[in-house]
């Protein structure tokens, strides 16, 4: 559509600029509209590549204002309106809304790399880096830099057969990224058990039974003398989604059925017409091959070109620092487990198994801290902890967040709207908030996504910033709001770490705005530091109060909270350690020609980083999203590494006194005008030195976790 068409005479799908009308954009319209879209946005390349050929011809020299803005309006436009599309597959999916998505992202892909191998745009952004008009400031340098590797990492290099090829193989990738995604949904929701008698929910505490009550009556199942099903008669239907699978693996009593449901869980998508098995060993290979023909040995190589981390061995030097510290600490934990076992005179202390583990940590912790986090949920209702999140951030970072329901379209009558403010009460940027699990139409785990980049418009308005911020935890039953468990709560405070760093940007370049242009690496860095803050006691206490007597949360519980903190860190620092060299030894050492399939790779990696082997159906690899249908191929050990950051972060308001108000004021501002505020503007390091004073160390995250071992600092890979 030529720029100057008007925007409310739009389809509500191409409006490309303010809050999308969530409800007006059908499959039909996706279907209808998104092809004449690419149509307009091609004819609009043409018109600039044409513009900056005949600049070049003329041997006139660049500005920014000539080449930036038009790119990034160009890229705008599709970012916009296919990210309602992508948006709304994830949160309201549907048959219909699959097949469109499906139908149109091959021609999305295909534009992306248009525009990403375009040499009139590679000419003057390197004309415009080595030769500017006017001078570049440092920002625009870096922006500039990543804009060129990401043009060299999309193929702009190549050409002939080879571009042809590396084109042909991205749109693949994205087809097989969205087919993966679909069958671990599929999976999720495709796997149920009616659970009729009372013995076979023993030991679950009453919000979890209420939960899997509800969802038998949203199945249809009845008691069997004909009433409706209820949290104390039954039935009760036990599912993959979290809500129902954590209470039930954490607590029932009957060892069979967690067999049943953890098995199921670990099998996911791998057999049938869902099976991901294939199609990991097809991603994988076009990885490789895609790697090869930019020139890189592999995809982790490739991969981490545009990260903070030198190489494949600064990840896994850190790695091995860290299994090395909590392998040792895994294996007494699970002596511990079993010995826990053994004192109650189980089966389980005989032969020990995955669905074992979290029941038996669960009655570990009861005996040796008296905390039972589930019986926790009543002091944790989420209308309070958004009170108690949004009072820290107003505390920290000098801003008031409030609610604005019914100000914004919403797709989903759960979603929430609120409005942030800074000191002054102006308007700095406002965020959606989707808490609630929807195991039929919203896929699982939580993340924060951009609905608005902070941006200026020709007229010089600044386009304010606007998450979304996805979560799936316990919805509310009847009159009983959603009780949270403490790892909920977690969660919740750790999206809102992106989602503050997305908000509270004052970088005016939308490049660098927000967590655009922050390396991979790094940007878990304010979500991480924010959860450290669940188990502050000005935090903590000033939140938790029982959704019905308004009791604040006793002080025996807190300590018991605070005591727990560093309980099974062997195994969860495993865990990760696991998930994160499984995926870079997948991206760097798998082949086809290696005649061992990924499964098998992953199990010998298990031998040194689980102390409970994989059991024969564990087919984990077939629901790994994050790597195979999320952003984190080759990066899963961001986690970690961001880790090191927002553990020496979180230190830096120990060291100023939790308890002494000024002082954690005056850190929290040092945190939002570098951390929050610089986005991707300058490199992350940098921007954590003026935050810090020096560089990060791991020191904090090893007193933090508990685990006695000395780990070399990493942060003078970046």
């Amino acid at each position: 559509m030529p720029a100057a068409e008007n925007h409310q005479a739009m389809p509500a799908l191409l409006k490309g600029e303010g809050i999308p009308d969530y409800a007006a954009i059908t499959p039909d319209q996706i279907q209808e509209q998104i092809p004449g879209l690419l149509q307009s946005l091609n004819n609009q390349l043409n018109e600039l590549e044409s513009n900056l050929t005949q600049q070049l011809a003329s041997g006139e020299t660049m500005d920014w204002q000539q080449v930036m803005p038009p790119l990034h309006q160009l890229g705008e436009r599709l970012r916009w309106s296919w990210g309602v599309v992508s948006h709304l597959n994830a949160v309201c999916n549907s048959q219909e809304l699959r097949e469109v998505h499906a139908a149109q992202q091959p021609d999305v892909v295909r534009f992306g790399n248009r525009v990403g191998q375009s040499q009139p745009i590679h000419r003057a952004l390197r004309q415009l880096i080595d030769k500017p008009k006017v001078p570049l400031d440092s920002s625009q340098k870096r922006i500039l830099k990543a804009e060129l590797l990401s043009m060299d990492l999309r193929g702009v290099g190549l050409d002939g057969q080879s571009q042809q090829a590396f084109n042909a193989a991205s749109e693949r990738l994205a087809e097989l990224s969205t087919q993966f995604s679909n069958h671990v949904l599929d999976a999720t929701q495709g796997w149920s058990l009616l659970l009729t008698e009372a013995t076979a929910v023993d030991g679950l505490p009453p919000g979890a039974l209420e939960i899997l009550a509800s969802a038998a009556r949203e199945a249809g199942d009845h008691h069997k003398d004909g009433g409706e099903a209820s949290a104390e008669r039954g039935p009760w239907r036990l599912g993959l989604d979290m809500p129902r699978y954590i209470p039930f693996i954490t607590h029932a009593t009957d060892r069979d059925i967690r067999e049943k449901l953890y098995k199921a869980n670990v099998s996911r998508a791998s057999e049938g017409d869902g099976n991901n098995q294939p199609l990991i060993e097809q991603i994988l290979t076009l990885r490789q091959q895609q790697a090869q023909r930019l020139g890189y040995t592999n995809w982790a190589e490739l991969s981490l070109a545009s990260k903070m981390a030198s190489g494949i061995d600064a990840v896994e030097k850190l790695l091995e620092e860290l299994r090395a510290a909590a392998f040792p600490a895994a294996k007494q934990e699970l002596l511990e487990l079993k010995s826990c076992a053994h004192r109650n005179g189980t089966p389980e202390a005989q032969k020990f198994e995955p669905w074992d583990v979290s029941f038996w940590a669960e009655r570990l912790k009861l005996e040796r801290f008296d905390l039972n986090q589930e019986a926790l949920r009543p002091w944790f209702p989420l209308p309070q902890v958004l009170d108690g999140l949004f009072s820290l951030c107003e505390r920290l970072f000098g801003i008031h967040i409030e609610v604005a329901d019914g100000e914004a379209p919403v797709w989903h009558p759960d979603v929430r709207f609120f409005k942030v403010l800074d000191r002054d009460h102006s308007d700095l940027a406002a965020f959606f908030l989707d808490p609630y699990c929807r195991p039929s139409s919203k896929r699982g785990g939580a993340w924060m996504d951009e609905c608005l980049v902070r941006s200026q418009k020709n007229t010089g308005e600044t386009v304010l910033p606007v998450a979304y911020l996805i979560c799936n935890q316990t919805p509310p039953v009847d009159k009983t709001p959603s009780l949270m468990s403490f790892n909920e709560v977690e969660t919740l405070f750790h999206e809102f770490g992106h989602g503050l760093q997305h908000m509270l940007t004052t970088v005016s370049y939308p490049q660098a705005a927000g967590i655009n242009n922050v390396e991979w690496d790094a940007v878990e860095l304010p979500s991480q530091f924010m959860e450290n803050w669940c188990l502050d006691r000005s935090t903590l206490m000033g939140m938790a109060r029982h959704w019905q007597t308004g009791e604040p949360l006793p002080e025996t519980e807190f300590q018991k909270l605070r005591k727990s903190q560093t309980f099974m860190e062997g195994f969860a620092t495993l865990r990760q350690v696991h998930f994160a060299l499984t995926d870079l030894r997948l991206h760097s050492q798998w082949s086809p020609e290696l005649e061992l399939t990924a499964d098998a790779l992953r199990r010998e990696i298990a031998t040194t980083t689980t102390v409970i082997p994989p059991i024969d159906d564990d087919q984990f690899l077939c629901a790994f999203s994050h790597i195979f249908a999320g952003g984190y191929a080759a990066g899963y050990y961001s986690y970690k590494w961001a880790e090191v950051l927002s553990a020496d972060a979180f230190a830096a308001f120990e060291e100023a006194g939790l308890d002494r108000d000024e002082q954690v004021k005056q850190t929290g501002a040092r945190f939002r005008d570098t951390v929050l505020s610089l986005g991707g503007s300058r490199s992350p390091a940098e921007i954590y030195e003026a935050f810090r004073g020096r560089p990060a160390t791991t020191d904090a995250l090893i007193r933090h976790s508990g685990l006695s071992t000395s780990v070399a600092s990493h942060q003078g890979d970046d």
